[in-house]
């Protein structure tokens, strides 16, 4: 395997794993990067830009992109904090209070932080979304609106696949008068230089690859290969809240197509380097290249405080959330107890790690049937660790 990139000293057991990755873990395309205390001290790619390349098909390069599924969470949950932190939008407020039209149908006293912690009651739509009517973030906020609670909110936890994107992109419309989007490009992605986008911008669209499912053979990396029957059953039974939140949109859209690439949808499809990943999350906990810090220590605290833990009502298994963030745990391990991120269906992964300095991105264009674990990442976080 032609591996390209850098390992700082000290860091080659990532490098080891992501070879592997590719030699035992079907891993077709994919990149790495590590930030430690804002320094760039992994930088990997290898294999091909697109999942189904042959020998002679383009060679990933380095700013490579790909789309990283439920990963895009995290980068859109800073939206809502840091929006917080500039004291636009307060977390305990009722959603209705900036966005009237959601109070409808008994959904006054959801706030927020119910939002952020998946704790809003709303993970699923009663009439799921077409292609056609996902692509237009009014619609998918509309449906929102008029769709009824599952539970008390605040009272229990469940997993919103898809509509926590509506949520929190009609949240950011109403309070900046701008689409998601274009508020992460404006006010994050842009300030700390990070090459990641929810709704990618035609001039980008040459870099970004096919992606495809692939199968990885065996039990890698001492990860449950094969989910518990109550998970198996629950994604079987379409009339689940676990079928029901995933089949929000109905049928999923090709995610190859130009136009999901385009739109935004702020819980599904963002699209980024694994440089551009790791960027992101470094800046949250410190300075990159001169580039600003973006999360206060009180706005850090708040994000990685845990909200939602034990049974979640969609995933079928024990989650931990922060204010939009999966925290260290069971379901997606991280680096150590204070590690917080987003893992995204199928491979990707974002997090950072404050108190060893770490900040970590995967992407693949290989999706595995993986929701929160992936082996691959898990073998490149294992490596990371190994080298502290």
């Amino acid at each position: 395997m032609d591996v390209n990139g850098t390992v700082a000293e000290g860091f080659e057991p990532v490098r080891e794993a992501f070879v592997r990755n590719f030699e035992v873990l079907g891993d077709r395309g994919a990149a790495v990067a590590v930030y430690r205390d804002g320094r760039l001290v992994v930088d990997l790619w290898a294999g091909t830009k697109d999942v189904d390349g042959t020998a002679d098909s383009a060679p990933w390069e380095r700013g490579t992109a790909q789309i990283v599924r439920s990963a895009t969470k995290g980068v859109a949950a800073a939206a809502l904090l840091l929006l917080h932190q500039r004291g636009l939008l307060d977390l305990d407020a009722p959603v209705g209070e900036y966005w009237p039209e959601f109070k409808a149908v008994g959904k006054e006293r959801v706030l927020v932080r119910h939002v952020l912690s998946h704790r809003a009651g709303l993970p699923v739509l009663d009439r799921p979304l077409t292609p056609e009517e996902a692509l237009d973030p009014l619609r998918g906020a509309e449906a929102v609106a008029r769709q009824a609670l599952v539970w008390e909110p605040g009272t229990d936890h469940g997993y919103h696949a898809l509509t926590y994107g509506w949520l929190l992109g009609e949240l950011v419309r109403r309070v900046t008068g701008r689409g998601v989007g274009e508020w992460i490009a404006e006010e994050i992605a842009g300030p700390v230089g990070a090459d990641l986008w929810v709704g990618l911008p035609a001039a980008e669209a040459g870099r970004v690859g096919r992606s495809g499912r692939v199968e990885a053979p065996g039990n890698a990396g001492g990860l449950r290969s094969r989910p518990k029957r109550s998970v198996a059953e629950a994604y079987d039974d379409p009339a689940s809240l676990t079928r029901r939140a995933f089949a929000a949109i109905t049928p999923f859209p090709d995610q190859n197509d130009p136009a999901y690439r385009a739109a935004s949808l702020p819980a599904t499809n963002g699209i980024a380097t694994a440089e551009g990943l790791a960027r992101f999350y470094a800046s949250l906990v410190g300075e990159v290249g001169g580039g600003p810090r973006l999360f206060t220590s009180e706005t850090l605290a708040a994000a990685r405080a845990e909200e939602s833990a034990g049974p979640d009502q969609v995933l079928v298994i024990n989650t931990r959330f922060g204010l939009g963030y999966m925290l260290h745990g069971s379901a997606s391990p991280f680096l150590d107890a204070g590690s917080f991120g987003h893992p995204g269906r199928g491979g990707s992964l974002g997090f950072a790690d404050p108190e060893s300095g770490i900040a970590f991105g995967y992407v693949t264009n290989g999706f595995s049937k993986t929701v929160t674990a992936d082996a691959r990442a898990q073998a490149l976080v294992r490596g990371v660790r190994a080298a502290l």
